[in-house]
């Protein structure tokens, strides 16, 4: 398989378009809400739109991102377009054919690649083959595209197979040759307009034989395309290099809150937990990307009660830990948000509203991961785990990264060993820049503050240079 090896160097940053930036009001739909002041609903719309994201592209360089996922842009009647109406045209609400060539050359002069978002289990029950079926029942060409049980269709219930039960979303039936290869039409499409991946959505619920079709018509095209599948649960099937290059990493998600946000982990479990899944992902791991919120989650800000610690200990085991760090926009101002819809906010561009620890512990640790090989590797050593201290090392040949991270109450004392073969007088925290001296081979934290996380490197040299 065809490995995209630049995702293994790369910071994502995912959005929602409706909600990040609105570049053109003149798209936007009638009764928009207003940005500031409204809360989303399932059912509101606040204009942002694919101009929009052009025109903040220097937010994604300042965050440190190398590339960027959507969720899905073409047309569709929800706020979230999940429900596709067809597939091969952006949705109007976010502009035309020619803003999103607009858009890929704004990123890829940036240095950032473009991923999409394929709906490709189910569409919109306006999709243009399901109206068909609605008007001509047995007699559309179209009636062996979806799963029905009768006509007239009926909605309340539907008579018809559903994502999840959503009477707008019917599934369609992607063991059929034909809506395979249309499919394959859709997702070879928009790689040839320069997209450079895609996220598979609800993968697991199509017919598995169709994503190494997919695999092979968008490698075939552009080789170091990625793909990724959303998976929350288990990956076994995601792992053999025949349909995917990696996966979101919910369960990597659900190990860190476990351990930084809801104390339900000491440091020893969530050591466990992260060895048993390396070992269970070997080299995979490089291309799976380590989320901490979603369009489909709580916030993280959120989820901790907003105590500004314990999620800076998290943002700091996402970007430090093997895989390929990806942040949902907001979380790295802080923004807030329960359960979707809550957590689809519109962006907050007043810098004034962020939160400046959350930013700053961002920024730093992007701007390390691109500097540092270690945190690209997949490399990880505990040195010592002590209650709920964790404190790890990273290594990539000469370069050697240490972690410290404590989720728990201050600890009076702590003495951790330096990594072997560094003979460097001091360690450096790249989080604060301060600087701690090695004695007798060790690093001695008096106290470990609670609630903290260290991202430490080693400096040589006089101490002022």
């Amino acid at each position: 398989m065809t490995e995209p090896l630049w995702v293994r160097d790369a910071v994502f940053y995912q959005i929602f378009p409706e909600r990040f930036a609105n570049g053109d009001p003149s798209n936007d739909p009638p009764g928009v809400a207003d940005w500031e002041r409204d809360l989303p609903t399932r059912e509101n719309f606040f204009g942002g739109d694919l101009a929009g994201i052009s025109a903040r592209a220097d937010h994604l360089t300042r965050v440190g991102a190398t590339a960027l996922y959507t969720t899905p842009i073409f047309a569709a009647l929800s706020n979230h377009k999940y429900d596709t109406t067809d597939y091969l045209r952006i949705d109007p609400a976010f502009g035309t054919l020619d803003t999103f060539h607009e858009l890929v050359q704004t990123l890829h002069g940036r240095g950032i690649r473009l991923v999409l978002d394929a709906v490709f289990n189910h569409c919109g029950d306006s999709f243009w083959a399901f109206q068909n079926v609605i008007a001509n029942g047995r007699q559309s060409p179209y009636w062996d595209w979806f799963y029905i049980g009768g006509h007239p269709i009926q909605s309340d219930p539907p008579n018809y197979q559903t994502c999840g039960g959503a009477p707008f979303l019917p599934k369609l039936n992607t063991s059929n040759p034909e809506v395979q290869k249309y499919l394959l039409d859709v997702a070879a499409y928009w790689i040839e307009q320069g997209a450079d991946g895609w996220r598979l959505d609800v993968p697991w619920k199509a017919d598995m034989a169709l994503w190494p079709k997919v695999r092979e018509r968008v490698l075939g095209i552009k080789p170091d395309a990625y793909l990724v599948s959303e998976v929350w649960r288990g990956v076994s099937d995601w792992l053999d290099g025949q349909r995917v290059h990696g996966v979101m990493n919910y369960r990597l998600r659900a190990n860190i809150l476990d351990y930084a946000i809801f104390d339900h982990m000491d440091a020893e479990d969530f050591a466990y937990e992260v060895d048993y899944l390396l070992r269970e992902y070997g080299d995979r791991a490089y291309y799976h990307l380590n989320l901490l919120g979603s369009h489909d989650t709580p916030r993280l800000l959120t989820l901790s009660r907003r105590n500004v610690q314990r999620a800076v200990i998290a943002i700091t085991l996402q970007v430090t830990l093997p895989g390929t760090p990806m942040i949902y926009y907001g979380d790295e101002i802080g923004m807030e948000g329960d359960n979707d819809p809550d957590c689809r906010r519109p962006m907050v561009w007043d810098e004034r509203r962020w939160n400046p620890a959350i930013w700053q512990t961002t920024t730093r640790l992007t701007a390390a991961r691109h500097e540092h090989p270690a945190l690209r590797s997949l490399h990880v050593e505990p040195l010592k785990l002590w209650n709920g201290v964790f404190a790890y090392t990273r290594r990539a040949a000469d370069d050697v990264v240490l972690v410290v991270t404590n989720p728990r109450g201050v600890q009076p004392c702590l003495d951790i060993s330096v990594p072997e073969g560094v003979a460097a007088p001091r360690w450096r925290d790249i989080l604060s820049d301060t600087v701690f001296p090695v004695t007798n081979g060790h690093l001695r934290f008096e106290p470990l503050p609670a609630q903290s996380a260290f991202v430490l490197v080693p400096e040589f040299g006089n101490a002022d240079g």
